[in-house]
């Protein structure tokens, strides 16, 4: 592999070294940025933070087919074209466990556990809704 040069830029695009921009910087300057700072350090944690589920909806080919608590363990059956599809409660946390779709893409989805996570078997009309105790806030899919 050959070494490439970059080519010279003119002078006056050159960065000034790190040195120039701290002697430029002002007390004014480094309150406005400690202040930013903080408000992002603040910002983060509280914009990733999901509330934990507290109820299960399971729909049959677009109907309520019932709403389960999250706190007792369970199985249950719902009837679908295909056949029948299978979820599974346990340790606050939901799944489809078995589908006779042909991709299994809503099993393969996993044990779902926050608010507002869903798995869809389409070929089989039948999806999941986890739901908590506050109303869902508005995101680029639901507005």
């Amino acid at each position: 592999m050959r070494n490439r040069r970059v080519a010279n830029l003119p002078s006056e695009w050159h960065a000034a070294s790190l040195r120039d921009w701290l002697v430029l910087m002002r007390p004014g300057d480094w309150l406005t940025l400690l202040l930013a700072l903080l408000l992002v350090g603040a910002l983060v944690p509280l914009s990733w933070q999901q509330e934990r589920a507290a109820r299960i909806r399971v729909y049959q080919d677009g109907k309520l087919f019932g709403e389960y608590d999250l706190a007792a363990a369970r199985r249950i059956e719902t009837s679908g074209p295909l056949g029948v599809t299978v979820v599974e409660i346990a340790g606050g946390r939901a799944r489809i466990a078995k589908d006779p779709s042909p991709r299994q893409y809503c099993v393969k989805a996993g044990w779902l556990g926050e608010a507002g996570q869903t798995a869809i078997c389409l070929p089989n009309r039948t999806s999941i809704e986890l739901v908590g105790t506050q109303p869902r806030p508005f995101d680029s899919l639901s507005y």
